[in-house]
């Protein structure tokens, strides 16, 4: 009989993230966060989770990176191909039916869940998968006929508030805004996030932990 530990050791790993598209009038902005794990272990913790599959089409990539990457690529060569025979781009409305299209495909062989964003004339997103405390602050804070700076700051305060509840979601969080004048990437460290649930301020090292605090001294 398996004991418990090794239960946990032979178990599937948690593969959180944190991933969301938010439309606002004129573009749509997609966010993510940067913390790639394995179990309890972080193997990246700046990792870029909003992939380029042409000019106007960006996809936020969640579940295992090694399934979401193999999507992208394939879904970038078919655009590719698609744009050489027509002499166009591709719309959005066509990359989000080929991912659409291998995600379904493949459903049995797939651990991921993506976003699908951009602009040709019409906005459109696909395949929206967030934790929960992300939908509620979208529940609780979005609206309809956002600008482009509310959609942004509703993205950042999202996923924030995710990674504060979030073990599997962490790090920086990058954002991509996309419109008719091009594409716009920012990107937000983690001392300038917002604070939620009375977290403690980032440190730099030890040292400055044990320096901002004087202990009493230990009498015998």
């Amino acid at each position: 009989m398996e004991s418990h530990k090794d239960c946990e050791i032979n178990g599937p790993h948690s593969m959180g993230t944190t991933i969301i598209g938010v439309t606002y009038n004129g573009g749509v902005v997609l966010g993510a966060d940067s913390r790639t794990s394995t179990g309890v272990y972080v193997a990246n913790r700046a990792s870029d989770k909003i992939t380029q599959l042409t000019d106007n089409v960006y996809l936020c990539r969640s579940g295992s990176a090694a399934d979401s990457q193999t999507v992208s690529d394939y879904v970038r060569y078919f655009l590719h191909q698609h744009t050489i025979q027509l002499g166009q781009p591709a719309t959005v409305k066509v990359a989000a039916n080929l991912v659409r299209l291998l995600s379904y495909s493949n459903k049995n062989m797939l651990q991921t869940g993506m976003i699908i964003g951009g602009w040709d004339n019409c906005l459109l997103l696909l395949e929206v998968q967030d934790p929960l405390t992300c939908m509620v602050s979208l529940i609780k804070h979005g609206r309809k006929g956002m600008t482009q700076e509310e959609a942004e700051q509703l993205v950042v305060k999202a996923v924030s508030l995710a990674i504060a509840r979030d073990g599997a979601s962490g790090g920086v969080v990058r954002t991509v805004t996309i419109n008719s004048e091009g594409v716009t990437r920012k990107y937000y460290p983690e001392d300038k996030l917002p604070r939620w649930h009375e977290e403690l301020e980032p440190q730099n090292s030890l040292l400055d932990m044990l320096s901002s605090s004087s202990p009493e001294p230990m009498v015998s």
